[in-house]
């Protein structure tokens, strides 16, 4: 029974990219879309998400910086791993152990994880398109979590 439920969570989790996608689609930046399609699995409410993950679109709030993609799975990262205390079992260095391997993940896949380096506005050629990057988030999610 514990499987079948692993493998019903895995298809829940599959299944999300799509859904961020078409968020992307509708407007939401690449960290909206990849937080808010996952947001009930990781326990957050939709509007919190959307709320969380506004300042991390194009690249950190529009600074070209890290891809909102990464940003989107290292917030549900947080959501994932966090103890939500500081001094109770402390979490901290465990999750950014998870923060280090998703972007590593996603470096693999992607060359970098610096937006502007992805879409190509340093002068060389675009390596992904935003909603690549969001599919790409999101494997690695699937496969991660």
């Amino acid at each position: 029974m514990k499987n079948q439920l692993k493998r019903k969570e895995k298809i829940q989790m599959e299944n999300r990219s799509e859904k961020a996608v078409e968020l992307h689609h509708k407007g939401y930046n690449c960290s909206q879309a990849v937080v808010c399609a996952y947001a009930d699995l990781f326990g957050l409410d939709e509007k919190t998400a959307f709320i969380v993950s506004e300042s991390f679109g194009a690249g950190m709030g529009g600074m070209q910086s890290t891809c909102g993609a990464v940003s989107g799975m290292l917030i549900l990262n947080g959501a994932k791993n966090s103890g939500g205390e500081l001094l109770e079992k402390p979490t901290k260095a465990a999750t950014y152990k998870v923060a280090k391997e998703l972007t590593a993940k996603f470096e693999e896949m992607n060359t970098s994880s610096i937006c502007k380096v992805i879409k190509g506005l340093t002068g060389d050629p675009v390596l992904r398109t935003c909603d690549g990057c969001i599919e790409d988030a999101c494997r690695i999610i699937a496969d991660y979590f």
